[in-house]
């Protein structure tokens, strides 16, 4: 619109009116040409205060006064161009004219209402779906103050509730028969979106007119949307008590269903699990969208079958002599386990090592400080790390004759993958320990055999007490150089000399010890040591159910495998081996084996107070921290106790005012949502507590109660 000149005249208000009064809507340009035609203006000027315009969408602007400063968002402006090409502008933009700083029109106008639309029109245009002269419909507003009419467009406004929002898209898709794609291009919204929505509205209306009355919060009714079982949706709302947590009515809505964090559907995934034929029922609103598997029994047979398949073929590549497999371990087997033992790698594969190992560290020198690899060269990095991996391995291997009359366990770790735990001896399958008898026949399981292999019995030789004697009294007729009685004294002797010396030298105490703990606690059936030292370990397992699926028994156990595959493969050789580690080593090996003998278990029936206390003082020496272990759970412990003790454990960890709103709950609620305000708080039981060191230092000394009958205190009964 071309500028008006300095001598055109007004155009009255009312003559615009009449002349747009001939039709609805007028384009700027006509409504204006009438105007100055019939006025004799020599230009034209702006249409009348109120009037209904078409006007070209390159002629709108963002206007100065509009109360809104923060700008549209993207999704907003995408959402009105989606509207806008489905239904076109529901509602009229409102104008007023720019003017320059004499006061007249320059033919562009300020958009005070609508500024969301014209951007979207914009969008429109940059996409090539309109021209950018598309005519938009506009009222013109110059009577208004536009600061104040943009914000009372913005402010005097009520929102649909979501739940009518929800229903609405819920009968779009119902009586229209709208997939979420449709819906979604004509409200400009991502199908996610839509199908959040229809699952919103398809909750129990009970429920979405509670929620309507304030009753549920938008997150408690998503938790609902996870089914669209009514009656199951209507029978949990009923049964909720204090605990409302969306993450507690999922669970109990799906109480006969398996999350998708569960290790099972993660070890077989949703893609098996779905061509298999199984329903996953799909959490839309949680960020990983995982859902819930369906059917229990088929995802359990798809866990053994693959876990079958990999212990079959694990079998077959290495050769053991049975495998199982299992969904849990299974720690009460009772058998004993094998370990690899080191191995001398080829000359091939040294050199392979060699140059693999090489050639990593030239990369790593040379790309030290470049801020990112090339494609070639990270690709390159990997492969190397692999080959020196897969050398690595080669250094531990399995005695031939250990595989032979060993088995594997595949079982499905904490964390959803396979379980390989290989070196498992059925008793059957234990070789005989055979050792030398004083007169030279072999002892077989404690059978005695002759040089000749022949079996003897014990009554053949007669009574083997007079055989000895007279064994001593004709030693030096036999030829044998020293009787028995003559070694056992003389052993006897040595053994005090012993004793004497290695109680003066630490270190070699030290080493000895060690000896006598590995000797028993990495190998079987054998008496190779000579400190008369024996470890027990307590199995944990048969005290607390699934302690050894833990995350501290993983690394108990991964600790023990490290040593056990370090340990030479003949007992004869464990004192050298030993006595060649450094300090360090010998202290880490020591401390190794000597945890594992702690047993700090109460059980009913035994009395030992002392064993505890001392236990108690072990725990503030080692700093324990039980909380990096071990957490309160309904299974580990709410779900095991009184109220009172559940309420104890709230009131303390997090406040008066919690514990009491739980008073009144009954006990398994009160145990899961217990659960949930004690996590992140690092409470345990007092049991399970440790007393600071300043605190056992200079704190009272507690007097232990003497066992019944005051045995063990020889004061007492003076």
């Amino acid at each position: 619109m071309a500028r008006t000149s300095k001598k055109t005249k007004a155009v009255p208000i009312a003559t615009v009116v009449e002349a747009a009064a001939d039709v609805d809507v007028r384009s700027v340009g006509e409504a204006e040409a009438v105007a100055a035609t019939e006025s004799g203006a020599e230009t034209v000027s702006v249409a009348a205060s109120g009037e209904t315009v078409f006007i070209p969408l390159n002629k709108l602007k963002k206007s100065p006064r509009n109360a809104r400063k923060i700008p549209h968002g993207e999704a907003d402006i995408e959402a009105y161009a989606a509207s806008i090409a489905a239904k076109g502008i529901l509602q009229n933009l409102v104008v007023e004219p720019e003017r320059d700083e004499e006061g007249q029109p320059t033919g562009f106008y300020f958009v005070t209402i609508g500024e969301g639309r014209r951007l979207a029109q914009l969008l429109r245009a940059k996409r090539k779906q309109i021209k950018k002269t598309e005519p938009i419909r506009c009222v013109i507003d110059t009577a208004n103050d536009p600061f104040e009419i943009s914000l009372d467009e913005n402010v005097t406004r009520t929102a649909m509730h979501p739940a009518d929002q929800f229903e609405a898209f819920r009968e779009l898709a119902e009586t229209r028969g709208w997939g979420a794609e449709e819906i979604a291009a004509r409200f400009g919204v991502t199908a996610h979106v839509v199908k959040q929505r229809l699952r919103l509205g398809a909750v129990s209306p009970k429920l979405m007119q509670v929620y309507r009355d304030g009753g549920l919060t938008l997150d408690q009714l998503m938790a609902f949307a996870i089914t669209e079982d009514h009656s199951r949706q209507e029978q949990v709302y009923e049964s909720l008590s204090y605990n409302r947590d969306p993450s507690f009515i999922r669970r109990e809505l799906m109480q006969a269903n398996v999350p998708a964090s569960d290790r099972r559907a993660i070890f077989i995934g949703p893609e098996s699990y779905s061509e298999a034929g199984g329903n996953i029922v799909r959490d839309l609103f949680p960020e990983d969208r995982g859902g819930f598997y369906e059917d229990v029994a088929l995802l359990d047979r798809l866990v053994m079958e693959k876990l079958e398949s990999i212990a079959f073929r694990v079998r077959g590549d290495e050769g053991w002599k049975w495998w199982e497999a299992h969904i849990d371990f299974p720690h009460a087997h009772g058998m004993r386990r094998v370990y690899p033992h080191p191995v001398e790698l080829s000359p091939q594969d040294e050199a392979d090592y060699a140059a693999a190992q090489e050639e990593y560290d030239r990369l790593s020198s040379e790309y030290e400080d470049a801020d990112e690899l090339p494609d070639d060269v990270d690709q390159r990095f990997g492969e190397l790390e692999a080959e020196i991996e897969h050398i690595d391995a080669k250094r531990h291997a399995y005695d031939v004759d250990d595989i032979c009359r060993s088995g594997v366990f595949v079982v499905l770790d904490h964390d959803g993958g396979a379980r390989v735990e290989r070196g498992f001896v059925r008793p059957e399958d234990e070789k005989p320990e055979a050792e030398e008898a004083s007169d030279g026949e072999t002892v077989i399981d404690r059978v005695r055999v002759n040089d000749d292999g022949e079996v003897i019995e014990d009554g053949e030789d007669g009574n083997h007490a007079a055989d000895l004697e007279a064994e001593d009294e004709y030693a030096e007729e036999d030829g044998k150089p020293l009787s028995d009685l003559l070694i056992r004294d003389l052993t006897a002797h040595r053994t005090l000399g012993l004793r004497l010396a290695l109680g003066g030298q630490p270190d070699m105490a030290l080493i000895a010890v060690t000896h006598a703990l590995a000797a028993q606690t990495f190998y079987h059936a054998v008496d190779a040591h000579c400190l008369d030292i024996r470890p027990n370990s307590a199995h944990l397992a048969s005290h607390a159910d699934g302690i050894e699926d833990t995350a501290a028994a993983k690394a108990l156990a991964d600790r023990h495998a490290g040593w056990a595959a370090d340990m030479p493969r003949d007992v004869a050789d464990l004192w050298g081996f030993i006595a060649g580690l450094d300090h360090a080593s010998v202290m880490a090996l020591f401390a190794h084996c000597a945890s594992q003998t702690i047993n700090a278990v109460k059980l009913p029936w035994e009395r030992k107070p002392r064993a505890h206390a001392t236990a108690d003082k072990l725990a503030t020496a080692l700093a324990l921290d039980m909380t990096a272990n071990w957490t309160p759970t309904v299974r580990t412990y709410l779900g095991r106790v009184t109220k009172a003790l559940i309420l104890d454990a709230v009131r303390e960890a997090v406040s008066d005012e919690a514990a009491d709103r739980l008073a009144s709950v009954k006990k398994q609620p009160m145990a899961e949502a217990a659960e949930q305000l004690l996590a992140g708080t690092g409470w345990l039981p007092p049991l399970m507590r440790t007393t600071p060191v300043a605190e056992a230092e200079s704190g009272p000394v507690e007097d232990i109660a003497a066992p019944e009958g005051n045995e063990g205190f020889p004061e007492a009964a003076e």
